[in-house]
């Protein structure tokens, strides 16, 4: 028996009434998270879906996330979170693509209307019968989608206790689509034992308080928020303090008022902290509450990372990692020297080499692909053994990316080994 849902319902037992999730006025315990998630593990059995079952979750970084995506594990289903860019065309590809039964959607807002796009690619998709609104008025006694059930109305009367499913910890927990570089997304399927052990060996990479505060602000629907931020936090207790887009301002102002100490974020996050015109006030108050601030998916520029050093008085550690590899697989490890414009050393349990497009290995400096081995590594691609065989060789993944390392075992990224387009940082 493994499920990730421990991180949870451990949390939960432990410190019930310690805030687990902080949104605007909203100052959730982790004992009312997890009820909640109790209700969605329950609604869900009422509706026959359980173990195995597909269960899609289309949602910002809102308190619903959580809510949802542990209350699937908890039923022994496997999360498919969705990109909240998606057009409606999308949106029924990923369902159909993974066999979803559900789709947990965010209404949105005018600007982005989440809820009318999943509901129209919900009716295009094959096999998915259920539909959930996440209103974004919590009290709504109707829903503004004709055919849509509303979330809360559907928990109803449902428990708030549940047992959790016995999984084992090579069972499927999270389909993580990644597009790649050619064709269709391909779904990556995380097992329970991936993601767990990610999470707590990403745990030992950060300095720990009795208590601390996470700004939860890189989207929880990727694997880096997912794992390194949330599934992190719960594992260690902490409070999560949820900004559903990241703008500069608002981030520096959420440090201040909850004291945030640690903060994860991609090169464009750090840019615009380091270029807000923000008081000597806030940031005073957030060199002295800020310990850890950790970077991955792509290189930070070196003037950036001396940028936040000088102003915030905090390191920023870099890191490496896929949607592939739950996703940690490297790191400027606390009890090694930082090395900057690294990615690091391989984590524990992790394995690193350079090869050759034969999957010859790569002596010395290089260049050569990444190709990584270890308890992080997928269990495949969904429904594409051709696509994970070219993937995967011997339980070595090759990632695509190109680079050198140093005397010292340190990688450093130069290069794709086929193109690819980042959008939004």
């Amino acid at each position: 028996m493994l499920n990730l849902s421990v991180l949870l319902e451990d949390a939960a037992r432990e410190t019930p009434d310690r805030e687990a999730v902080v949104f605007g006025d909203l100052r959730l315990s982790y004992s009312f998270i997890d009820s909640v998630a109790n209700q969605v593990a329950n609604l869900l059995r009422s509706r026959g879906i359980g173990h195995g079952d597909k269960v899609a979750l289309s949602c910002p970084n809102l308190p619903y996330f959580p809510m949802v995506y542990f209350g699937a594990l908890k039923a022994g289903a496997v999360v498919v979170p969705l990109n909240v860019l998606l057009k409606p065309r999308e949106i029924a590809y990923h369902l159909t693509d993974s066999d979803a039964k559900a789709l947990f959607c965010f209404e949105g807002t005018p600007e982005l209307p989440l809820g009318e796009s999943g509901y129209a690619g919900f009716q295009q998709a094959e096999g998915c019968e259920h539909f959930f609104l996440l209103p974004a008025n919590p009290s709504a006694a109707e829903s503004p989608i004709e055919g849509a059930e509303l979330f809360w109305a559907a928990l109803g009367d449902q428990p708030n206790t549940f047992d959790p499913v016995s999984t084992g910890p090579d069972d499927t927990a999270v389909i993580i689509y990644t597009s790649g570089t050619t064709g269709q997304p391909k779904g990556a399927e995380l097992s329970h034992s991936n993601l767990l052990t990610n999470a707590m060996v990403s745990d030992t990479l950060f300095e720990r308080t009795l208590h601390d505060t996470s700004l939860v602000t890189l989207p929880l629907f990727h694997i880096f928020g997912q794992t390194c931020v949330m599934n992190v936090g719960f594992y260690r207790r902490a409070t999560l303090v949820f900004q559903p887009r990241f703008e500069p301002k608002e981030a520096i102002d959420l440090m201040v008022k909850e004291k945030v100490n640690i903060f994860a974020g991609v090169p464009t996050m750090y840019w615009g902290l380091l270029t807000d015109d923000t008081s000597e006030e806030n940031i005073a108050t957030i060199r002295e509450n800020l310990r850890v601030a950790v970077s991955g998916g792509s290189a930070l520029p070196m003037e950036v990372l001396k940028g936040i050093k000088k102003k915030f008085d905090v390191d920023v550690l870099e890191g490496y990692g896929l949607s592939e590899t739950s996703p940690v697989a490297s790191f400027n490890r606390p009890d090694r020297p930082a090395k900057p414009g690294s990615i690091g050393l391989p984590v524990w349990g992790v394995e690193m080499k350079l090869i050759d497009d034969d999957w010859n290995e790569i002596e010395g400096e290089g260049p050569g692909e990444i190709a990584i081995r270890g308890h992080n590594i997928m269990k495949g691609y969904y429904n594409r053994p051709e696509a994970t065989a070219e993937a995967i060789r011997d339980g070595w993944f090759r990632t695509g990316d190109v680079a050198r390392r140093d005397e010292d075992g340190y990688y450093y990224i130069i290069d794709r080994s086929k193109d690819m387009i980042i959008r939004g940082g």
